[in-house]
This record gives C-alpha cells, structure tokens and sequence, in this order.
C-alpha cells in the first residue's frame, strides 16, 4: 500500500463516521401528531435555532456523503 492508498482509505474511514453522526444528529422532518399539538411555542421562539442546526447538520451530511463517494470511488479505481 503506498502512502495515497492510505491516506485515502482514512479518508474514507473519517468521511463514514462524520456522515453516520451527522444523519444521526438530524432532527426528524416531520414531528408527528404530537409535534402538530406540542410545537406551537417552539414554532414561535426555538424554530429559527433548530433549523440553522439542521441547515448545518444539513450541509455537513451532504458534504461528507460527496468525500465518501468520491474516495470509495478512487480507492476502487487504483485497485
């Protein structure tokens, strides 16, 4: 194994544990009938915190999917 095997099989181990906590530490799109009842308050002052983290967790997830593939993809084609 030469040293851009390696560095890409890391690569490809951190981009899997990023991308599994990240989808993970996603909030569900839909809350249900008790999201429908119990979320009225939190649509009036926690709503615009939850979905900037969402966003995050959002662009860190598709980003991270990107690097997965794209690694998996290379280490395929070198071997």
């Amino acid at each position: 194994m030469n040293g851009l095997s390696i560095f890409l099989h890391v690569l490809l181990i951190l981009a899997s544990f990023v991308l599994i906590a990240s989808i993970l530490l996603q909030s569900g799109k839909s809350a249900g009938l008790s999201g429908a009842i119990g979320g009225g308050a939190e649509q009036l002052w926690g709503k615009n915190k939850a979905r900037d983290y969402d966003a995050k967790f959002d662009r860190i997830t598709k980003i991270s999917a990107i690097v997965f593939f794209v690694s998996a993809t290379v280490i395929a084609y070198i071997q």
